[in-house]
């Protein structure tokens, strides 16, 4: 939407001659940024609350400079981009202003936000070999604007060590439940806390959690009340999520 454009809504609305319903609805409708190979909803965050967030993998560096770029120049203070490997975001970093987060193989274009909230999220895994799925949502959500605390390597294997963050986790606004193997992590928390329990489950483990499934059809048939599922590895729908409701 060009500025013109949107001065003239916004001067329809004082001079009474459109509603700020029907304002607010056109805004939405607004058209997004045709770059060739990619249409940026520079709109988004306006519809959803939440700006566009660029999927990494499978783009060259150029067309996530050129994306990133555009959704700067039109006033994105923070762009996240996932599933970026360290030689991309090295190339990147000549470009744009980039923070790296290896772990979770996120990049961020502009600058991390302060938290928005007093609230937390928790991001539990429940083992080290978890963490770079955990990592993607917590970054996320911290890129959203989230306070997030970490407890990694509590899984139900020594379950003394999820107990001893039991004021974390009864305090927590929302919780990201991060495990292969079985995934009874996200079951186990799910029947501590008070808050919506967002289950990950991840593709660790031998042969028969084949790549992750085991740990989805666990978490799906939870039995504690209040947990829900993402995809296998989604620590970004996760942490999106998790931010959704931090934030209601």
């Amino acid at each position: 939407m060009e500025q013109t454009e949107l001065k003239d809504i916004l001067n329809k609305v004082s001079r009474g001659e459109m509603s700020a319903e029907d304002a607010l609805v056109k805004i939405k409708r607004a058209p997004f940024e045709d770059l060739g190979f990619a249409k940026i909803d520079h709109h988004r965050a306006v519809r959803q609350g939440a700006a566009e967030v660029i999927y990494g993998a499978g783009k060259t560096a150029e067309q996530i400079e050129k994306i990133a770029s555009a959704m700067l120049r039109n006033g994105q203070k923070t762009v996240i981009i996932t599933r970026v490997d360290k030689d991309k975001a090295d190339e990147l970093k000549d470009r744009l202003p980039l923070i790296y987060f290896a772990e979770a193989r996120i990049a961020v274009a502009g600058e991390m936000p302060v938290p928005q909230t007093e609230s937390k999220i928790v991001v539990a895994t429940g083992g080290t070999s978890d963490i770079p799925v955990a990592e993607e949502a917590a970054v996320t959500a911290e890129a959203m604007g989230n306070r997030v605390i970490r407890l990694y390597d509590v899984g139900v294997a020594g379950l003394h060590r999820l107990l001893a963050h039991s004021e974390d986790i009864m305090s927590a606004r929302a919780i990201v439940a991060v495990a292969g193997m079985e995934g009874a992590l996200a079951s186990v928390i799910g029947g501590l806390a008070d808050c919506p329990v967002i289950a990950v489950p991840t593709s660790v483990g031998y042969g028969a959690s084949f790549g992750g499934i085991s740990a989805l059809l666990s978490m799906l048939n939870s039995c504690a009340s209040g947990v829900s599922v993402v995809n296998i590895d989604n620590g970004f729908g996760a942490g999106y999520l998790a931010s959704m409701i931090n934030k209601m």
